[in-house]
């Protein structure tokens, strides 16, 4: 069974060795379960929350092809954090035969996995949702006291 690897990370901020973490574990999945891996795509710094991320498009074009059966992620939030562009991208995967398949989450292939799949979806937009409120709320407290978010600005010191 032939399948691709798809890997991203969100942020500058994050390690690259982020993106090999990733690709370790979905090609040991993949020796695991009999899949040869053909490719990897792998996008950098670029959030779940949009689809316009110019590897996974890039393999969403070249499933067209039919050369793979499958798209292995570390997680599925790896694959989206939108729950929208996530059904509709596997959608358009499985009209294709291709399939999205977790490295670390267990989804099983009866009715029970619809379920399960849909909770890590939501949970991944959730988690997406929640964090950034939360960024936005500790950097708008940093600019009510004067105080710099992330790395001090050049030509300031701290007092």
């Amino acid at each position: 069974m032939n399948a691709v690897i798809y890997a991203r990370f969100s942020s500058s901020a994050q390690r690259e060795a982020s993106i090999e973490q990733q690709i370790n574990v979905c090609t040991t999945y993949a020796q695991q379960n009999g899949y040869t891996i053909l490719q990897t795509y792998s996008d950098r710094a670029i959030t779940g929350r949009t689809d316009q991320r110019p590897q996974f498009l890039q393999m969403i074009k070249d499933a067209r092809e039919g050369r793979f059966c499958a798209v292995i992620v570390y997680a599925l939030d790896r694959f989206s954090r939108d729950k929208y562009d996530s059904a509709r991208y596997k959608h358009d995967l499985r009209q294709n035969g291709v399939r999205v398949v977790s490295a670390t989450e267990p989804i099983t292939d009866n009715p029970s996995g619809i379920l399960i799949e849909s909770v890590f979806e939501g949970l991944a937009q959730y988690y997406s949702a929640e964090l950034s409120q939360k960024i936005r709320r500790g950097n708008e407290d940093n600019a009510r006291k004067c105080l710099a978010s992330g790395s001090i600005p050049y030509g300031f010191r701290r007092s």
